[in-house]
């Protein structure tokens, strides 16, 4: 009588079994995938999002009255051939006034005529044309600018509402996310392009710099377009562009429009900008500096380097405080300091967590306005100093006390103490971080120093205490700034 194996009937018997176990893992990777985020894939064009926003972005052209020459200003003052032009602009008369023309682009905030753009693309101009992407042509007015950010608001006056847009939040804004650029380049008026945005907070020289960059093609005339997410909203005014030859190699800068909206909001309200004022002078904590201090484990936060007559003098804020929060912001650096009190409302009070030696305290800061305090002084520290000098040698540095041949010799104030620096041996630590003769050494360990002895007295402090560097307030030319210079004993 035939039969199976018992190999096969086991086999058999376990089919079900290994089908279950299989099901079990299809269902596993299924539901795995439902689970991940789902990858943006590239889009297939830009066309909807083009003609979506295409209303809205703006042609600018400004004409500018340039003043004619009555001298030979065409040649260098010197030039051998000055004399030659000078007798042919006698014989011709000088130049007269000529109009002289740029392009741009921008784009339209509300259906009123509101119409941002860069403030180069405007400035000096007394001739602001507005070209619609529909066709027709407005002449704008100037509401205000913003040197320091590149910014300018303008105003047309339409016989009916205009197509506008509105800004995204550029700070959700994410590396490699698609974004399109839409401006006037070369003036070929109404163009697009399209890229990623390639990285984010690019500072290249301002205070409140704060660039998206992108390899979205722009190119001269794009300035003061707008740079979009694909969800049509503004998270970047283009300004400018890395090149060595002007035109676009795909590094392209935008302002991100976190920072825009709050100087639109500004101009609109004051037609002008209004930035609070904390009034301190400040420098980033290095690694070196962070370890001279007590209680600061990392390099972070803004060092204080001077407090002039202003809103945080009058809370307290001292010199050698560091800033870790401002207004509930944790304060990473000097720039970022700087963007958040500027952003801050003039005349609000605001809570600023400082640390100060090694403990941390609060200080209540009514916030003045920048654009009213930038010639404040730095106040002078008084401090007695005896007539004759004492000098010292230590860490690669020759001190003196102060004296007043010293403070005419040095121009310094009346009033200003510490330790003059005579003489920096050229192989120290001192020299390589920049310490040079006729630099004044007004604190270490952040304690005053008016003798050589008070120096050395920091130094051993330092070592006692298993520091390895000793953190120095250092003037020259009445300009503070500090740094750390080691301590550690040579074996």
């Amino acid at each position: 009588m035939g039969g199976i194996s018992v190999q096969a009937k086991a086999i058999i018997e376990a089919a079900p079994l290994r089908a279950l176990r299989l099901a079990a893992l299809a269902l596993a990777v299924a539901l795995a995938q439902a689970a991940a985020p789902p990858a943006q894939a590239a889009p297939e064009d830009f066309s909807q999002l083009a003609e979506q926003v295409s209303p809205a972005v703006v042609n600018i052209t400004t004409s500018a009255t340039v003043a004619g020459r009555d001298g030979p200003g065409i040649v260098p003052e010197g030039s051998p051939f000055e004399d030659f032009f000078r007798e042919f602009q006698e014989r011709n008369g000088p130049t007269p006034p000529r109009r002289s023309s740029a392009l741009g682009s921008g784009f339209v905030i509300s259906e009123d005529g509101f119409i941002v753009t860069n403030n180069h693309v405007i400035e000096n101009a007394d001739e602001i044309n507005v070209e619609f992407f529909e066709g027709f042509e407005l002449e704008a007015e100037v509401v205000g600018t913003d040197p320091n950010t590149d910014i300018a608001l303008l105003k047309v006056e339409p016989d009916e509402p205009l197509e506008f847009v509105r800004f995204g939040d550029s700070d959700t804004a994410r590396v490699g996310e698609w974004v399109m650029a839409m401006g006037n380049p070369l003036g070929q008026g109404f163009s697009v392009s399209a890229g990623i945005v390639s990285a984010r907070n690019r500072a290249l020289s301002g205070t409140y710099d704060d660039y998206i960059q992108t390899d979205a093609a722009i190119n001269r005339g794009n300035s003061g377009g707008p740079l979009f997410d694909m969800d049509g909203r503004v998270i970047g005014v283009n300004t400018a562009i890395l090149s060595p030859d002007g035109g676009s190699i795909g590094i392209g800068f935008a302002m991100a429009s976190n920072v825009v909206k709050g100087v639109i909001d500004q101009l609109r309200e004051f037609g002008e900008t209004r930035r609070g004022w904390l009034g301190v002078r400040i420098q980033d904590v290095t690694p070196d500096i962070a370890e001279g201090l007590d209680g600061l484990d990392t390099a972070r936060g803004a060092l204080v380097t001077d407090v002039p007559e202003g809103p945080a003098r009058e809370a307290g804020m001292e010199p050698g405080d560091v800033i870790l929060v401002f207004d509930g912001v944790e304060v990473e650096d000097t720039r970022q300091l700087v963007r958040v009190v500027g952003n801050a409302p003039v005349g609000k009070t605001v809570r600023v967590t400082v640390l100060r030696d090694g403990e941390t305290r609060t200080l209540a800061v009514t916030l003045g306005r920048r654009e009213t305090a930038e010639g404040a002084v730095p106040a002078a520290q008084p401090d007695a100093a005896p007539e004759e000098p004492q000098q010292m040698e230590m860490l690669g540095l020759t001190v003196s006390e102060m004296t007043e041949e010293l403070r005419g010799q040095l121009e310094l104030s009346e009033g200003a103490s510490g330790l003059v620096v005579t003489d920096v041996d050229p192989t120290s630590e001192a020299y390589e971080k920049g310490l040079r003769a006729g630099d004044v050494i007004a604190e270490a360990g952040q304690e005053p120093v008016a003798q050589p002895a008070d120096l050395e007295t920091r130094i051993e402090e330092t070592r006692e205490a298993g520091r390895r560097s000793l953190l120095m307030l250092v003037r020259r030319g009445g300009e503070p700034r500090f740094l750390a210079l080691s301590v550690e004993a040579e074996e």
